[in-house]
């Protein structure tokens, strides 16, 4: 696709996003008529906002938040799909492959179990989320003829052991109070999400969206055999490791924040390659707009689709998995 095209296809999926954020702080059980948002954002601009009306609070403190992190998320996830993609040189590759996402839903258990306070669990999830890649890369590593192939084969190891780790959990929980709180945070929400962790979410992951972004034409030489990416002068070794380390905090950071959300980190980059082709330059900004909406929009059902929230991961699977049959369906994978 030309660059003219491309940078036509960023202002209008930008401006679809922007819409969408919109029409978030507007839709819900409480709605929110269209002058009444003009006079909130005049307000809010004019430094003349009061959080007692309830109007201010819904828009403001209750739907702002998740709208924030829901992008946030969607873009970081979406981003670290591209570069696992890259680096692991298959398309059906996910951020969930090396076990963060195993052991960060470990952490939200054992947090839960230990000391029920929203820090600590929050911070049990991000550590166990950066010990379970540690031990795949250490695991995946551990041999004189380790490659991808072996760390994808320690990710499935590591996965499974965190994963029966967590039914352990699960187990020795109490079934009136822990339990509960334990499946409810692993499906995934955005109710609860404050302003205050918008502040703890995004400094981790932008800053790995931005590593990801500034090394987007090297994932391209990546993407070759290691034998070729080396002969071009690249350090696959280093890079790797880069890659790897982003994709973590940002899937940790997901977790430890709105339990897990599948679909989004696989499903995203092939939207964008259909966009923009498979030149990773392009295709990450792409992917950080396109996951964005993604997520946003998958909230946004969550929310007015039931009387109550539907879990994010139950929409993410249900949405996502025909999504991406009608994708393969209709190209024949010729878009991979």
């Amino acid at each position: 696709m030309k660059n003219k095209n491309v940078n036509r296809c960023y202002i209008i999926l930008s401006m679809i996003l922007i819409l969408l954020a919109l029409i978030s702080l507007i839709v819900g059980k409480y709605e929110i008529s269209r002058s009444d948002l003009l006079r909130l954002l005049d307000n809010a601009l004019s430094n003349n906002l009061s959080m007692d009306d309830t109007e201010a609070f819904v828009v403001f403190a209750v739907r702002l938040p998740r709208i924030i992190m829901a992008i946030l998320i969607g873009s970081g996830l979406a981003t670290a799909g591209v570069g696992m993609q890259a680096i692991f040189k298959n398309p059906l590759v996910s951020p969930r492959i090396l076990g963060v996402s195993a052991g960060a839903s470990f952490g939200v258990a054992l947090g839960i179990l230990i000391y029920n306070n929203l820090i600590f669990i929050q911070l049990m999830a991000f550590l166990w989320g950066i010990v379970a890649v540690i031990l795949t890369y250490t695991i995946g590593k551990s041999s004189k003829s380790s490659s991808v192939i072996m760390i994808v084969l320690a990710g499935i190891i590591v996965s499974a052991v965190f994963t029966s780790l967590l039914s352990l959990v699960q187990y020795s929980a109490d079934v009136d109070t822990e339990l509960p709180s334990i499946i409810y945070w692993l499906m995934g929400s955005l109710s609860g999400i404050e302003m205050g962790d918008i502040r703890v979410a995004f400094i981790p992951i932008v800053l790995s969206i931005g590593l990801l972004f500034m090394m987007r034409w090297k994932l391209n030489m990546l993407s070759l055999s290691d034998e070729e990416a080396e002969a071009l002068g690249l350090n696959v070794k280093l890079y790797r490791i880069l890659i790897i380390m982003a994709s973590t905090i940002i899937s940790a950071t997901a977790v430890s924040m709105c339990g897990m959300i599948g679909w989004v980190g696989l499903i995203t980059p092939h939207i964008g390659r259909m966009i923009v082709g498979t030149n990773n330059e392009k295709l990450i900004p792409i992917s950080i707009i396109i996951g964005g909406i993604y997520l946003l929009l998958i909230d946004d059902l969550s929310r007015l689709l039931y009387s109550s929230e539907i879990p994010l991961s139950v929409l993410t699977a249900l949405i996502g998995a025909p999504i991406f049959g009608l994708l393969l369906k209709r190209t024949g994978g010729n878009w991979i």
